[in-house]
């Protein structure tokens, strides 16, 4: 029996976890997910400092012709003290010296050689970076769970920390099954067909940061198939394409069940790629989609996605939408919740024109694509829809609803 979408999702979150752990330098970190909390070990910025340059002063001195005798550059162990009458020079990001009361820029001044005459409003703590007013010591920088971008690696380095535990990429390996099909590097015949779907899934592991391997093309033979299995049972995901439906040649989930294949389901209320599988041979995840390119390409987006975002360790793991507009009318068969490809300029969802299960075109001029409800049959230009993007990562740490026309 077919399950729900909703189904699916929940069965792929609940049986699929983090892997392993490992420690790298802060710089080779970008992009994995922590596997630690990380707490500030120093106050930002670790003294109070100068945001401008300018002059130390009093502020009982404003208006007045003040004498300056000393500078202090960024990086002086200074133990100046200020006193009433005078002012200190002082360059941006140097040490606050003692007695100051606020510092005024050097272009509000009227210097001469040896004093400077300061304007009539000062006022007490400007342009005084106090310190731990950024980031105080033990104040909780980033949660275990929380992948790492640029700005990440800035506050790790900020509080001089080189190295972090993270949790591994996930290890996919990616072979396909079909006699007729031929990779993009050999001849084909007039009976054959390019492969596109393992360089579509093998790209798109890739670009969601994984590590992956190509294990090739098999054969429709059990024992073909059962020898690329073997292959890639060291991984943390398999995902196959064809030999999943009801052929006289589809061995897939055949040759799977001979390693003690554990089905989660294997058939998904969805239009395309209904036969969509899931399940597990001991730790390694099997994800065996259907063999139409632009069936499996939606679904490795839907349902792949998300396997892998749960294998990441990231906490924000759960696809989620923009919610937009229809851009023009679309007329649909009711029945099955269905996948629809199309382009979302910013404003406006526009559905491809024309698109098959067997087609790769749409998937180049694709950038999102949208899942309507089964009980809708038309949306109207300017319905409200919920774009689920496939150009850049777009993900929540809580369940949302994914879905559009309801």
């Amino acid at each position: 029996m077919a399950v729900k979408v909703e189904e699916a999702l929940e069965i792929i979150y609940k049986n699929i976890s983090s892997k392993s752990i490992k420690i790298l330098p802060i710089e080779q970190s970008l992009g994995l997910v922590l596997a630690e909390d990380i707490i500030a070990k120093h106050n930002l910025p670790p003294f109070d400092n100068s945001a401008m340059d300018g002059y130390a002063v009093k502020v009982s001195d404003a208006g007045k012709c003040v004498k300056v005798e000393n500078t202090i550059f960024a990086g002086d162990n200074s133990d100046e003290v200020l006193t009433k009458g005078n002012a200190i020079k002082i360059m941006t990001g140097a040490k606050i010296p003692q007695g100051c009361e606020c510092i005024v820029p050097v272009e509000d001044t009227t210097e001469s050689s040896s004093s400077v005459t300061l304007p009539q409003n000062l006022e007490e703590g400007k342009h005084i970076r106090l310190a731990g007013e950024d980031i105080k010591c033990c104040d909780q920088l980033l949660n275990k769970g929380k992948r790492l971008f640029a700005h990440q690696i800035t506050l790790l380095a900020s509080q001089g920390i080189s190295h972090v535990k993270v949790y591994k990429k996930p290890h996919i390996s990616i072979f396909a099954s079909g006699s007729e099909l031929k990779m993009h590097f050999e001849n084909v015949e007039s009976h054959q067909l390019y492969n596109t779907n393992t360089p579509t899934f093998y790209s798109r592991a890739l670009e969601l940061g994984c590590e992956v391997d190509f294990i090739g093309t098999s054969v429709d033979t059990l024992e073909d198939i059962k020898e690329h299995i073997k292959s890639a049972l060291d991984s943390d995901l398999i995902i196959t394409s064809g030999g999943v439906s009801v052929g006289d040649a589809d061995f897939t989930k055949e040759a799977f069940g001979a390693f003690g294949y554990d089905i989660f389901f294997d058939k998904i209320e969805i239009k395309p790629g209904k036969p969509t599988t899931v399940g597990k041979i001991g730790d390694t995840v099997i994800l065996n989609l259907p063999g139409n390119p632009l069936a499996a390409a939606l679904n490795f987006e839907l349902f792949g996605c998300s396997i892998i975002h749960a294998l990441s360790g990231d906490t924000s793991k759960y696809l989620t939408t923009i919610k937009t507009k229809m851009k023009v009318d679309y007329k649909l068969k009711a029945g099955r919740r269905s996948l629809v490809p199309g382009y979302f300029d910013g404003e406006t969802f526009n559905p491809c024109k024309k698109f098959a299960p067997g087609m790769v075109s749409p998937l180049a001029n694709s950038n999102s694509y949208i899942m309507i409800s089964e009980n809708c049959g038309m949306l109207n230009k300017d319905d409200e829809v919920k774009v689920i993007p496939t150009r850049f990562i777009f993900t929540s740490c809580k369940i949302p609803d994914l879905v559009s026309g309801v």
